[in-house]
């Protein structure tokens, strides 16, 4: 019998139960670690929950970490093109064949608790890929786990291991079929990451929120900081590349801090980053000199990443409207686009119109379509009638592929000529299929992602 390829055993992988639709338990990923000898335990974990943010986040703990010359793992879902990016080690995706052997050492663990049906159902996808990561990161070995919560909290797979730091990005409305349907009671689940002795490291939240979070950290007798109140954002300025930041630490004032992201949320996720490791370390001040290594040293694919030039395409991920907000003041601050072009692509479970109506308020015009690797998408008709409703007559285009609707985009902007640009948000699937056309598997981070027309502007700005 011939070895599969790492394309066959990818999609052997995603053909288990969906992650869109979690099974809320432990009980299967406890079992398959159990076999695996818990080797979750193996090292200590930084977990990162919230409803937006947390994959940027986990991002620059993960390089700061790295500065501080410590070895590291990173969980992240999902992924823009390949299951590798999933299991980072020292900030890179895992080897492709180095993947697939894991698997094949893996799959008799998980053969057997398939066996098992815990619950009726065998293993989840997402079970599966957490369980290969936390052996990763044991054979690797790393000094630290950098673990980004696929869904809600107390019950999600990464939960598995007692995190002795927990980071709540901001909280808001999103999986309301599976969290709740108020933000209470998703922050509830997604405040289920805190462990008993652990440090909670919390994002600005509403007030609601704090009161639930607040409590969890009383009931298991968990230490808390929380933005402005221990740590904040004192200060940012748009400059080339990205940002300049100046944040309180757990030191003091931290100042001229290249970030190269951009958005205001960017800037207080990096805050939000800092006091995670400083939280790790005990409350041990972080240097300057490693903050400003570690954060200028982040690259964040699809985080308002400029992904192609004449004309400038940006690319986004963003689902919700709290996450649609900050990409159209991202975007808005950082470039000059005019007119600016949409493309998008949802799926049918996500507040579609809320996302829309935030998109209409800066898209000239948007393109409408679809993806082409899950059944939970919009067709580009669906998609098209909400937007019409939305951005009226004349501004609303469809195209019945990603590749189709990027020609039609970049064709709309070349007609427009000047400052046009276009911006691709919406799904992470379709973050992930644009990529895949315009970005070269090997490409390096674009080295000036504002281009030379746009400098002048932006010096002016800063």
């Amino acid at each position: 019998m011939s070895t599969p390829s790492h394309a066959e055993i990818a999609a052997t992988l995603q053909a288990r139960w969906p992650e869109s639709h979690p099974a809320p338990s432990l009980a299967r990923i406890e079992a398959l670690c159990d076999l695996l000898g818990s080797p979750q335990d193996a090292y200590p974990v930084i977990q990162i929950t919230g409803t937006n943010g947390k994959g940027s986040t986990a991002l620059m703990i993960d390089s700061l970490l790295r500065a501080l010359g410590l070895r590291t793992g990173r969980i992240s879902s999902p992924h823009l093109v390949d299951l590798t990016e999933r299991i980072a080690i020292d900030g890179r995706p895992m080897d492709a064949d180095a993947f697939d052997e894991l698997v094949a050492e893996t799959q008799p663990f998980v053969d057997l608790v398939d066996a098992q049906a815990i619950d009726g159902i065998p293993m989840t996808f997402f079970e599966v890929m957490t369980g290969l990561a936390y052996a990763a990161f044991a054979q690797a070995p790393v000094d630290v786990a950098v673990v980004e919560v696929g869904m809600g909290g107390s019950w999600d797979a990464t939960s598995v291991a007692d995190a002795s730091v927990a980071v709540l990005c901001p909280i808001d409305l999103d999986h309301t079929h599976l969290l709740g349907d108020t933000v209470e009671e998703i922050a509830g689940e997604k405040a289920g990451i805190i462990k008993p002795g652990s440090v909670a490291v919390v994002a600005h939240q509403r007030p609601e929120v704090d009161e639930v979070i607040a409590r969890r950290c009383r009931d298991v007798g968990a230490r808390f900081v929380t933005e402005g109140d221990g740590f904040a954002l004192l200060d940012r300025r748009v400059a080339v590349g990205g940002q300049v930041i100046r944040v309180e630490a757990a030191g003091g004032p931290v100042d001229d801090v290249l970030l190269p992201l951009h958005g205001e949320h960017m800037a207080h996720n990096a805050a939000l980053a800092i006091a995670a490791v400083e939280a790790f370390l005990g409350g041990k001040p972080l240097a300057a000199d490693v903050i400003a290594e570690g954060l200028g040293a982040v690259v964040a694919p699809a985080r308002l990443e400029v992904i192609h030039r004449a004309p400038t395409v940006v690319l986004d991920t963003c689902h919700n409207p709290h996450g649609a907000r900050a990409t159209i003041d991202g975007v808005t601050e950082a470039f000059d686009f005019d007119p600016l072009i949409g493309i998008t692509a949802m799926m049918r479970d996500k507040d579609v119109d809320g996302v829309l109506e935030i998109f209409a308020e800066k898209m000239d015009s948007v393109v409408c379509t679809t993806v082409a690797s899950t059944s939970r998408g919009m067709t580009p008709d669906d998609l098209a009638a909400h937007a019409e409703e939305i951005f009226g007559p004349g501004r609303v285009f469809t195209a019945a592929t990603m590749a189709d609707a990027v020609d039609r985009a970049i064709a709309l902007a070349d007609d427009a000529g000047g400052r046009a640009g276009v911006l691709i948000a919406g799904s992470v699937i379709a973050a992930g299929e644009a990529r895949a056309l315009l970005v070269r598997p090997d490409a390096d981070p674009d080295p000036d992602p504002w281009g030379e027309s746009d400098r002048d502007d932006v010096e002016e700005d800063a």
